[in-house]
């Protein structure tokens, strides 16, 4: 009905009734057959598109991302007189982020997207903020059933995701599929390793300039790099520009410099650190598609107070959409877009680094930090043989916390006792005037050491372009149904096989009761006499797509 416009839709009671009655089994079916109904009904192998990469390697990307849905909830009395109050959302909703939404209670649904041809493979939702790590091994479960039924290896699928899923466990789960992966990591202690620290010292791999803000970023390719705890190696691209005293939204400030670590396991000879970062920006058009989604059928909105039925009504909207695009793609024809994604470049050398056995040298001497308003400077300090620091007035200054802020850099800070300080007569000469007095002096100095071994390997990068080959999913839907609405439908009546059953007499009703032979007989569904259906204007080639399917 969804599919083509009816305005008569089933009162929200029944539909309620419908979805409520749902359960594990009936959505576990549902989903089986939508998967088996919409993966390739209407496509070829010649209409998927792909990405082919620098060294003619194809590939398909996939998107995964969740979307969240708040619900609001009225404020209810509680008190020992009245029962405990049990909200129709519970099983639905539940805690969670509500991603700048209006409400106090919230549902996510994690949404798998073959972006060549905009079809949805899956939607997998859960109360509050989710279950991420299973909604995910669903999505790497419907990405590989993709790749099998167009018989295609699992190591041309490349799974594109955002810093939700940037982490080891979903990196590890990714790897044992044998898929590719591109996504921003969310953990930056991966700068404190001493191969990313090299890398940072030596020559940027590349520099890009954004159009919108006109930042330069300076890009370090660092491949194989092994993580933590993790049997895992990856190639973690490094994404840095200078701090220019804004608010830090994204990225983690270090210094004056504010750092984006993005990972991938796709190889440097089929894809530079250029490529890797527009392919991730490239999940901009992902959030073209869920506004189009919203526009077209609204699946966030609330349809039952079950869990199951809720789902199923996400499930039966993703069919609908993929469907609209199949009748499209046939209606339109080969509308296939080739583009470049990337140009060609010449034959380039580039040198990375690798892990060293001995990467570091000793610390250096103490920088100290400079103090603001006038204050005593470190220059009026002595540092001592025992490790103490005495200031002007001689008090010491003991030794509190050595704080490791990179795997180069540690900050030591010198802290006098409180009551030392309060009395003291240099105190207006020592201390910040703006703070309150009830604490001591504090003094901080920061030690480096350097990276004397710094291993190396060259690496050769591919020449080609980078060629990518979708259909516009947008264009295929609204072409269909602005087409569909101008046709005309014409339903015959045909004379109807067998005659209604002849009602009982009058004596007969009112004297006995009718046995259950005669009441399903009486019950009984008659075939329907509207069974010849024409549409007039439907092209030859959605004609038979029906026909092949029906």
């Amino acid at each position: 009905m969804a599919l083509f416009e009816r305005d008569q839709m089933p009162h929200r009671s029944t539909l309620s009734r419908f979805l409520g009655d749902m359960d594990d089994a009936c959505l576990t079916a549902l989903r089986s057959l939508f998967v088996s109904s919409t993966f390739g009904w209407g496509w070829t192998p010649d209409s998927l598109g792909g990405l082919k990469d620098r060294g003619g390697q194809h590939y398909l990307v996939f998107d995964v991302d969740g979307t969240r849905e708040a619900a609001r909830q009225r404020a209810v009395p509680v008190s020992a007189a009245l029962p405990p109050p049990r909200r129709r959302l519970q099983d639905v909703c539940g805690p969670g982020y509500k991603g700048r939404r209006r409400g106090e209670v919230v549902r996510t649904r994690t949404t798998v997207e073959q972006i060549h041809t905009h079809q949805w493979l899956g939607t997998f939702g859960g109360r509050g903020n989710g279950n991420y790590q299973g909604e995910f091994a669903s999505a790497c479960e419907a990405i590989a059933t993709y790749m099998a039924y167009w018989h295609l290896a699992t190591q041309q699928a490349i799974i594109r995701m955002d810093g939700q899923y940037g982490d080891g466990i979903i990196l590890r789960r990714v790897v044992a599929q044998q898929m590719q992966v591109v996504v921003r990591w969310r953990t930056y202690a991966l700068l404190d390793l001493p191969q990313i620290q090299a890398a940072l010292l030596a020559v940027p791999n590349a520099c890009i300039t954004t159009l919108e803000s006109q930042v330069t970023y300076e890009l370090f390719d660092v491949p194989e790099v092994r993580l933590e705890s993790d049997q895992v190696t990856v190639r973690v691209i490094v994404a840095r520009h200078r701090w220019q005293g804004e608010p830090v939204s994204v990225g983690k400030r270090q210094g004056e410099w504010i750092y984006e670590l993005f990972v991938t396991s796709l190889p440097p000879e089929g894809f530079h650190a250029t490529d890797i970062l527009d392919l991730y920006h490239g999940r901009g058009a992902f959030e073209g598609t869920l506004a189009d989604e919203d526009v077209e059928g609204d699946p966030d909105r609330w349809c039952s107070y079950a869990a199951c039925g809720q789902e199923a009504w996400q499930i039966i909207w993703q069919w609908v959409w993929n469907l609209r695009l199949a009748l499209g793609q046939q209606f339109s024809g080969d509308v296939a877009r080739l583009i470049e994604w990337a140009p060609a470049v010449a034959s380039a050398q580039v040198e990375m680094t690798v892990p060293a056995d001995e990467p570091y040298g000793e610390y250096g001497p103490l920088e100290w930090a400079q103090p603001r308003g006038g204050r005593f400077g470190p220059e009026a300090f002595t540092l001592r043989e025992d490790g103490l620091l005495q200031c002007p007035a001689g008090t010491l200054l003991w030794h509190s916390e050595t704080r490791q802020e990179s795997a180069t850099t540690q900050r030591l800070v010198y802290v006098a006792p409180d009551d030392a300080c309060v009395p003291c007569a240099l105190r207006t000469s020592c201390l910040n005037p703006h703070a309150s007095g009830k604490r001591g002096r504090r003094l901080s100095a920061r030690r480096r050491r350097p990276v004397e071994s710094v291993a190396t390997h060259t690496t050769s990068l591919g020449e080609a372009a980078i060629l990518w080959k979708d259909v516009p999913g947008r264009g295929l839907r609204r072409t269909w149904m602005a087409h569909w609405r101008s046709q005309a439908v014409m339903i015959t009546p045909l004379p109807q096989e067998t005659p209604p059953s002849a009602r009982p007499p009058r004596a007969e009703r009112a004297h006995r009761r009718l046995s259950w032979q005669e009441r399903l007989r009486r019950n009984a569904r008659h075939p329907c006499p509207f069974t010849c259906i024409r549409v007039a204007g439907v092209p030859p080639r959605v004609t038979h797509l029906i026909h092949a399917g029906a």
